[in-house]
């Protein structure tokens, strides 16, 4: 199949349609209309089999999972997504393949009321780009660098699930039916926490989110705010199927190393701390406090009962060159 083909066929006319997007898909550019009093958040990110996914993972995750990674990246910027490009590599065409790609990527972009405005399609290995646009007031972008000695330390929903599907998939953990059924669909479709992005926008001062694992993206917000941290692994947010499948002491280990969770990792002053359950309320997502940023410049201390817990040798998924 030719390439304008391909596109025609499978992500010109699909997924959900916006009024602030002027020309869509089928010109050189796609032209959008801006929010007043709205900043433009931009994230970028690509996936490649074998690197980021599996080669025989379903089509429809990959897309699904592709959408969930760059949303997340909005909401840990506290940003209310808008639109999305897609650049696809295709080793060859498969109609069923893209069929189930397509689907996933509208179910996620539907969902969240996205809409495809572009990209481009090649032939190669297989692997995909999305660029995410979404919109954030004024002075309301979270970033890594405000966190503050006495911040306490949140996370959203459950940590380590993720890693763990991805140990079931590639035959390193055995698990029962029910067990491996949530902790692989946590891996294969991500929540991205775009609600819970916006709720907190006006009450956390730093945040991130879970991709590369508790540690290494808490390590992320400390050298970027300049501070320390106290992390109270006894307090982390773990799934009753982990804890089932590998005990509770390897599960502490998934919450801190494992990556792929997209939870949203972020702090919180004593003034706002209690009015962050009120916000999070409408979002249906829990955050549990695990730690508190400290003064002591780049330094993370581990305590289980506030006794001194050995850091896993492995902090975290780190691409290397």
């Amino acid at each position: 199949m030719k390439e304008f083909d391909l596109i025609g066929r499978y992500f010109a006319d699909g997924g959900h349609q916006r009024k602030d997007v002027i020309i869509g898909i089928g010109d050189d550019c796609a032209v959008t209309s801006l929010a007043p009093n709205q900043q433009l958040a931009v994230t970028t990110d690509t996936l490649i089999a074998g690197v980021h996914f599996l080669e025989d993972t379903p089509a429809r995750s990959v897309a699904y999972k592709a959408v969930a990674v760059n949303l997340s990246d909005l909401a840990a910027m506290g940003a209310e997504p808008a639109w999305i490009s897609l650049s696809l590599s295709l080793p060859e065409f498969n109609d069923s393949w893209l069929e189930e790609f397509a689907a996933g990527l509208y179910e996620l972009t539907q969902y969240y009321s996205v809409q495809l405005i572009g990209g481009d399609t090649v032939k190669g290995p297989l692997a995909l780009t999305i660029t995410a646009h979404g919109f954030i007031p004024p002075k309301n972008a979270l970033t890594r660098s405000a966190a503050r000695p006495g911040d306490w330390i949140y996370a959203t929903g459950s940590l380590g699930d993720a890693g763990a599907g991805l140990d079931i998939l590639q035959g390193k953990l055995n698990a029962d039916y029910t067990q491996r059924d949530f902790l692989v669909n946590k891996h294969l479709f991500p929540s991205p926490r775009v609600a819970a992005g916006t709720a907190i926008r006006r009450i956390a001062n730093a945040c991130i989110d879970v991709s590369d694992g508790l540690i290494a993206d808490l390590q992320h917000i400390l050298r970027a705010s300049h501070c320390g941290a106290v992390l109270h692994v006894d307090k982390l947010p773990l799934s009753d199927a982990l804890i089932s499948c590998v005990g509770h002491d390897q599960a502490i280990q998934y919450a801190l190393t494992a990556g792929d969770d997209y939870e949203l990792l972020f702090t919180v002053n004593e003034e706002h701390k209690g009015i962050l359950e009120t916000s999070l309320s409408s979002t249906n997502v829990k955050a549990t406090c695990i730690g508190q940023i400290t003064g002591q410049g780049g330094k993370l201390e581990l305590k289980f009962n506030d006794a001194p817990f050995a850091a896993p040798e492995k902090g975290g998924y780190q691409h290397e060159f």
